[in-house]
């Protein structure tokens, strides 16, 4: 290597785009490790407390996109107290300090201010793409700042995020006479929308490819804007709530044709059979359909359009599909890769294991699954895992809790057994149902690429547990929750948790002292143990009960330190 030129390394290392290949480059030897530092343009922190942003920035002089992921994947479920922290001030401060030609900016499950996006807004003179992912804490008037002084704005997309409503105006900001605008999504906001306004952005936007509306864009407005986007390949619809006028049907699917682009389609639709043919006509050409926040729409319907989509590799859909429509899925949709199906609130679940049996029949090249059902089978799991080994991510959650198998009232051991056997790439995986500990060692012994492994109300003893940490090397989030696993199980991954990004714990066993002589044993990793928000920790009583138990546990790995915005439900031991 010493004769190999570096000029020429970095010109590889330019078509490296992958986080996970670009660490591996640098661990080469230390003449790549300069040059992939120097040449690295996007960076992923994924925890915002595991490195100071200072010392990312040092190490990266020439970074453009910089991407954060701040509180734990379990806050998806309402299970980190709200105030707990994951602002984003420090980073957004640090880069516009020391980064002015960042481009890019994306944001997952942080707090982010008005404040925040105004410093963004006055700092990157080139800044290009602002993605905000679950985030909250921001309103419409920090995102006017945004579309005003952005004048090269490529993407804003509010994905899930919490956005309070301020006004419309941020949306007639835009710069004009035209914009450099191609993605837009702001489905998540629940405040009205200027129609003219948003008109006249689309019509000034030629580039535009992705779009995203709110419920509130009137079903009139945006089948008028499609007629200005040609080059339109996402598209998420407002409330498509419309009267009995068969004129505005035609003009939907009039619209609708014309966006021989559109490749993915999803909506808040609430309407007949009768409207819904207006989408027929791009079915035909579809590789992603959203129907998941669209609960009004018939079963019967949703088969009429699914029939249609032969081309699908991405379905997201709610359970009142029932177990019938999905064998429609798996005749109709034999290149389907990825496929969630939610649970609709408003019913009971009525899927089985029937329904994704099907799917696995007919789709043979399924690679990712989420999928809520109130029972399942060992035998039905067994099919799945022989019928799709390409599987990298298998989620599965059962209404009923601690479910045994449907048919013979086994535990579903044998059934998970044979995914983590059969899918050799298997990366996440989500379990439910009744489970015992020879789970734990099945995926223990098979699952060897396993990183992410999420379960609740599984498990019979701390051996569970252990056969996990001491089996998955690859293993770099372990998430639990109402399980019996205690300190003993906690204590066993001692040697594993520097390797691991994350481990957490709620509703468990463990205690305050394991907790304490887990913490006393790596100074490399912040032990956290939270109690009920508002609520504050007792430090001469944590030092004389290291017998009570912890409500909930947040290990992660850092070279920060502990960090100084802790609240006071918060203690870092």
């Amino acid at each position: 290597m010493a004769y190999f030129p570096e000029e020429v390394v970095e010109q590889i290392l330019g078509y490296v785009t992958s986080h996970r290949d670009r660490n591996t480059t640098s661990l080469v030897c230390r003449a790549w490790y300069h040059i992939e530092r120097r040449s690295r343009r996007s960076v992923l922190v994924s925890n915002c407390y595991a490195v100071r942003p200072e010392r990312v920035l040092v190490r990266f002089p020439s970074m453009r996109s910089l991407s954060v992921k701040g509180k734990p994947h379990f806050a998806d479920f309402d299970l980190v107290p709200a105030g707990w922290g994951a602002t984003a001030d420090a980073w957004v401060d640090s880069c516009a300090r020391a980064c002015p030609g960042l481009e890019e900016l994306r944001l997952k499950r942080m707090v982010v201010t008005d404040e925040c996006l105004k410093l963004i807004a006055g700092s990157f003179t080139n800044f290009k793409s602002l993605v905000l992912v679950n985030c909250e804490g921001f309103s419409t008037a920090g995102l006017a700042t945004i579309t005003t002084n952005c004048r090269f704005l490529k993407e804003l997309d509010l994905q899930e995020s919490v956005v309070k409503h301020r006004g419309h105006h941020w949306l007639n900001c835009f710069p004009k006479p035209s914009t450099e605008l191609e993605s837009l999504n702001f489905a998540c906001l629940s405040g009205e929308v200027n129609a003219s306004a948003l008109e006249g952005l689309v019509a000034r936007s030629p580039n535009l490819k992705r779009l995203r509306l709110n419920r509130r864009v009137p079903f009139d407005v945006w089948y008028r804007i499609l007629g200005r986007t040609p080059k339109l390949e996402d598209l998420g619809t407002g409330s498509f709530v419309t009267g009995n006028n068969p004129a505005e049907y035609v003009s939907l699917s009039s619209a609708l044709g014309k966006c021989s682009s559109l490749k993915s389609l999803s909506g808040f639709w609430a309407v007949t059979g009768f409207y819904l043919r207006g989408i027929f006509s791009v079915c035909k050409n579809l590789t992603c359909l959203n129907l998941s926040c669209a609960p009004l729409i018939q079963s019967a319907d949703l088969i009429n359009i699914i029939r249609r989509c032969t081309k699908l590799h991405v379905l997201w859909l709610l359970d009142h599909i029932g177990d019938e429509g999905l064998k429609v899925v798996g005749f109709s949709c034999p290149d389907l890769q990825e496929l969630r199906v939610f649970r609709n609130n408003a019913d009971a679940a009525t899927l089985t294991e029937e329904g994704l049996v099907a799917i696995s029949s007919g789709c043979r090249k399924l690679q990712s699954v989420l999928y809520f059902c109130n029972r399942m089978t060992n035998a039905a799991l067994i099919t799945i895992a022989k019928n799709c080994p390409q599987l990298t991510s298998f989620r599965l959650c059962i209404v009923e809790l601690s479910s045994a198998d449907a048919m013979t009232g086994q535990p579903l051991d044998e059934g998970f057994g044979a995914i983590v056997q059969s899918c050799k790439g298997l990366r996440r995986l989500s379990m439910s149902g009744l489970l015992t500990d020879c789970v734990f060692l099945y995926i223990g012994m098979y699952a060897e690429k396993l990183e992410m492994l999420s379960v609740a109300f599984v498990g019979g003893s701390d051996d569970g547990m252990v056969y996990v940490l001491n089996g998955c090397k690859n293993l770099k989030k372990l998430e639990i929750r109402d399980s019996p696993f205690g300190d003993t199980a906690l204590l066993a991954g001692v040697d594993r948790y520097e390797a691991m990004r994350s481990l957490w714990m709620s509703s468990c066993n463990i205690t305050l002292g394991g907790c304490k002589t887990l913490a006393a044993s790596m100074p490399g990793v912040n032990v956290e143990v939270i109690s009920g928000a508002g609520a504050s920790i007792d430090e001469a009583d944590e030092a004389s009960s290291n017998a009570k138990k912890v409500e909930k546990l947040y290990l992660y790995r850092t070279i920060a330190g502990p960090r100084g915005d802790a609240p006071g439900f918060v203690s870092i031991l």
